[in-house]
């Protein structure tokens, strides 16, 4: 069967086969990492949120690949670029997608301290600065949301009769909300994209359930776990505000 790429990045492809998407990884991937994601995908798909259905996972030839069913549609990414007079009503639906997700429990997916603590401790950062994020990590509320880890334009799909699913559940965890919200804002700064990250979290926080000043205690702690994944310029900003060199929402550097 003919093979259509659809995506790839960071040693992973995206390809149809029929009206199933198969996601392969590289020999860099071990079979414990495939394995994982596959779970923490189905650990999801329980919750009743809207995920693509998990169809099974293979070894083929020198790779592992994980098959689901393939969701057609626009990514938020896309929706967003393409029709910026609705970027109100989009951001609306992106945040209310999120938050739908902080409402579930999967009891079984990792800790969320946990992964920031590991990221945090393999970080670039000097001893004494990890060891102080590490610290105002114990001191941060823990909680049981589910939380994505990398809830971005690029992983939420709308489809044509208005659905909105979520994909890429490998960084899943279960833990606070806030630390999510605070990634989120990261990831939009680091794309350059900083009308639509203060526009997001303004909406993050309009309810008044979430204070930004509350997000701002989690930014450095999420950008120095963030920094084990980037490099060249994101890789500096994102040490930067871990270190407190940029403060603030917007960020800024300190005077």
């Amino acid at each position: 069967m003919e093979k259509r790429i659809i995506a790839y990045g960071d040693g992973k492809t995206g390809y149809l086969e029929g009206d199933t998407l198969v996601k392969a990884f590289d020999s860099e991937y071990s079979k414990a990492d495939v394995l994982n994601e596959a779970l923490n995908h189905a650990m999801i798909e329980q919750t009743g949120l809207k995920v693509p259905l998990l169809l099974g996972v293979q070894e083929r030839g020198e790779e592992w690949v994980i098959i689901k069913k393939y969701i057609p549609g626009r990514t938020f990414d896309e929706v967003l670029s393409s029709e910026p007079e609705k970027t109100d009503e989009y951001m609306e639906l992106f945040v209310k997608t999120q938050k739908l997700i902080h409402s579930k429990r999967a009891p079984l997916l990792r800790r969320q301290w946990d992964r920031l603590s590991d990221k945090i401790s393999a970080s670039s950062l000097e001893a004494t600065q990890r060891f102080s994020l590490l610290e105002r990590i114990r001191e941060m509320p823990r909680m049981k949301k589910v939380c994505h880890g990398d809830f971005n334009p690029s992983n939420v799909i709308l489809t044509d009769g208005g659905d909105v699913y979520v994909i890429d559940w490998s960084h899943a965890t279960q833990g606070n909300a806030a630390a999510d919200a605070a990634l989120t804002y990261l990831l939009f700064v680091l794309d350059g994209k900083n009308e639509l990250a203060e526009k997001y979290l303004n909406v993050f926080c309009s309810s008044g359930t979430t204070k930004k000043e509350y997000i701002i205690k989690w930014l450095p702690i999420v950008a120095a776990a963030q920094s084990c994944k980037e490099q060249g310029e994101r890789l500096e900003l994102l040490l930067k505000i871990a270190s407190d060199e940029i403060i603030g929402l917007p960020i800024k550097e300190k005077e």
